[in-house]
């Protein structure tokens, strides 16, 4: 049976949202459950194709409906007013629309999926937050791109899904510089490792304090972590550790009905 994360942040009358676990779906081995990601060696046919289809019905929209973008942790937002063809998505990492009947879908593997709504402009958004894109202004972009079509800053509520947290997420020096010289405050982010130049960042954490910074009142994080629980999610970095060679995605939604 399909299992499905929603935090109250993004309950809103005709808004529909989905944090979708592993449970479910078709896929086996290394995949196994409801992998919804072509870039996976699993069959895009057999397996990512029915387990989008799923996941579409899951949240109320056909197949053809479930918008993903190829992702290359950037701070790219593109504005969706129509579906495009299955294999032809444009290069992004997060979208916004006011159009209803259109779901904007995210996959990750430990990076955090962020779904965004403003209930009275009908505006939502949804984006891949990596460290990379995170540092590099992907929230606000799709805030920003939000306020374009009417949404307000005040208005707008986030959730953060599963991604790795603190306690999994081990970086070095050359990680946390980056992120002190784009502002030292960013140093409560992280914490000292017991091993010598190592750290521990607060993915989440950030997300939320960057949200609050750029005026977002209103951003909750479901408190799950991608690392630590195997059953319920894909994990590049545990993929990573363990040897297996490759790794699932897990899909995140949010719909305007």
């Amino acid at each position: 049976m399909i299992e499905i994360i929603e935090i109250g942040a993004l309950q809103g009358d005709g808004i529909g949202h989905a944090f979708f676990t592993r449970k479910g779906g078709v896929s086996e081995g290394i995949y196994s459950g409801l992998q919804c990601g072509r870039g996976a060696k699993d069959d895009p046919r057999e397996n990512v194709a029915k387990n989008r289809g799923y996941a579409a019905r899951k949240i109320g929209v056909g197949r053809e409906a479930l918008l993903l973008v190829h992702q290359y942790h950037s701070a790219d937002v593109m504005t969706v007013t129509t579906a495009w063809r299955p294999g032809k998505q444009p290069k992004a990492d997060a979208m916004v629309t006011d159009t209803p009947g259109l779901a904007l879908g995210i996959l990750t593997a430990d990076c955090a999926p962020v779904l965004f709504m403003d209930e009275k402009a009908g505006v939502i958004g949804a984006a891949h937050a990596g460290w990379k894109g995170a540092l590099g202004g992907v929230l606000e972009a799709t805030v920003e791109a939000m306020i374009a079509l009417g949404a307000e800053r005040q208005r707008i509520h986030a959730g953060i899904g599963p991604c790795i947290t603190q306690a999994n997420y081990q970086v070095d020096t050359v990680y946390r510089d980056r992120f002190l010289a784009a502002d030292s405050g960013n140093a409560a982010h992280f914490r000292p490792d017991t091993e010598d130049g190592k750290f521990r960042f607060d993915l989440p954490g950030y997300c939320q304090a960057a949200l609050k910074a750029y005026g977002v009142r209103h951003s909750a994080f479901c408190g799950e972590c991608t690392y630590a629980d195997e059953e319920r999610f894909y994990s590049n970095r545990r993929a990573l550790h363990k040897g297996e060679g490759d790794y699932g995605r897990g899909l995140s939604a949010i719909v305007l009905k």
